[in-house]
């Protein structure tokens, strides 16, 4: 068995170059780097560090990614958008709703930013969250260090509206 779970005569074989070659498989650069992050911010929380706190509420929209027509298509009706930041942290703080961060591998592995993902981030800034490209692990880390250092953005009593809709999650079933 291999890392794919089959063995090799049920994988498909790779594409060719033009010299004859197996294509080398393609690095996922970012999503690796993101991934590091991820597991950086949970060792933060575990040692008790301010910025761990942003662990709970850190997350990442599964919007990217390679996936067929069929899979793609049901995104789309169930709500994916194009330009969607990589990482959502639902924290409020510094005046802010909370932080989205367009994440960016370290060079030389960097990817151009997508004029949807450009957008995404002024549309978000303009609702009121505060919004970030980070290129690389070390850039990333900083912008969350320095976004946990920031107070918490406060609610004063009367000003938030109550839902009449929806389920009471709080009564159970």
């Amino acid at each position: 068995m291999t890392t794919s779970g089959l063995p090799a005569s049920k994988r498909r074989p790779r594409k060719i170059n033009a010299n004859g070659a197996p294509r080398k498989r393609p690095v996922d650069w970012e999503g690796n780097e993101q991934a590091v992050l991820i597991r950086w911010l949970l060792g933060e929380k575990m040692r008790g560090e301010p910025v761990g706190a942003l662990h709970d509420v850190t997350f990442h929209p599964p919007n990217g990614g390679v996936r067929s027509y069929k899979t793609a298509a049901a995104m789309k009706r169930q709500g994916a958008k194009a330009g969607v930041s990589d990482l959502k942290t639902m924290n409020a703080r510094g005046g802010w709703f909370g932080l989205c961060i367009e994440f960016k591998a370290s060079p030389p592995h960097t990817a151009a930013l997508a004029d949807s993902q450009r957008d995404w981030l002024a549309l978000m800034e303009s609702e009121g969250y505060c919004a970030v490209l980070a290129i690389g692990l070390e850039e990333a880390k900083r912008v969350l260090r320095e976004y946990a250092s920031w107070p918490h953005t406060s609610v004063h009593k009367g000003e938030r509206m109550t839902m009449t809709s929806g389920t009471d999650r709080r009564k159970g079933q």
